[in-house]
């Protein structure tokens, strides 16, 4: 799969400018809370494969010239077949390579596999694609005024409870705290780093994380928070992908696509 053109010479500063920033979408997974079929991105949302929607999603940012995509260890020439038989922005470039046995993992050889001259990296879930490109945005310019670390997050609607973990599914479980919820926030992707600080969290973490911003904490750095986005959720469960059919439909009569 050929890369699509860079910019030219004559393009604006800004978008010259935009060219320092890749966006990594780890898309190994197989999504088994979804139940049986295809991987979890490569289930379709309105007639396309939910990857396409993440990837349309970092592409849609003018500042991300550059989306690699870390594919099923098995899938490569499938999702780059993918790629290609749907339409993408000219103006950015995209990869695709084989992931590993775990996130961690696959945002590793993701990281390895970036060329040079990209100082910051988003990672995003291929999971989450419907967010919108106004907190794409957001990720990157809070990460180009200095932050190594930066995550989108929404603030909690219900109280949340810490409890003693149940030895069997569905039993009672004795609850151990009530956290303050104003405190609190629900995490989402992209999450935009440093990436030499972020190479450097793989290089030094070695526990399995559910996040790559948690590796950043584990290293003693900052991470910040800005504003997320309810259309930023996570494609979970069948009734996900129902709530995500939805959003696409009122898109689709607001902004006639």
């Amino acid at each position: 799969m050929s890369d699509v053109s860079r910019p030219s010479l004559s393009d604006t500063a800004s978008e010259a400018r935009a060219a320092r920033t890749a966006a990594v979408i780890p898309a190994a997974g197989r999504g088994v809370r979804l139940g049986p079929g295809a991987p979890k991105a490569l289930r379709t949302l309105n007639g396309t494969p939910m990857l396409i929607h993440a990837v349309r999603a970092m592409a849609a940012s003018r500042a991300v010239s550059l989306v690699l995509v870390v594919a099923p260890p098995d899938g490569a020439a499938e999702v780059k077949s993918m790629l290609d038989a749907h339409a993408l922005p000219e103006r950015t470039d995209f990869l695709v390579v084989p992931g590993g046995d775990s996130r961690q993992e696959s945002v590793r050889l993701g990281l390895d596999a970036l060329p040079p001259g990209y100082d910051i990296v988003l990672v995003h879930d291929a999971a989450r694609p419907l967010v919108p490109v106004d907190t794409v945005d957001a990720v990157i310019e809070a990460v180009r005024e200095g932050a190594p670390a930066v995550v989108p997050a929404l603030p909690l609607a219900d109280t949340v409870k810490e409890v003693e973990p149940a030895g069997t599914p569905g039993a009672p479980e004795p609850v151990l705290s009530t956290p303050e919820r104003a405190r609190l926030r629900a995490v989402q992707t992209p999450q935009g780093f440093d990436r030499a600080t972020l190479v450097r969290a793989h290089e030094s973490v070695t526990e399995n994380v559910t996040d790559d911003a948690s590796m950043i904490e584990q290293l003693g750095l900052p991470v910040v928070v800005v504003p997320g986005h309810e259309e930023a959720f996570k494609v979970t469960r069948p009734l996900d992908l129902v709530l995500a059919e939805a959003v696409l439909a009122r898109r689709r009569l607001n902004d006639g696509f």
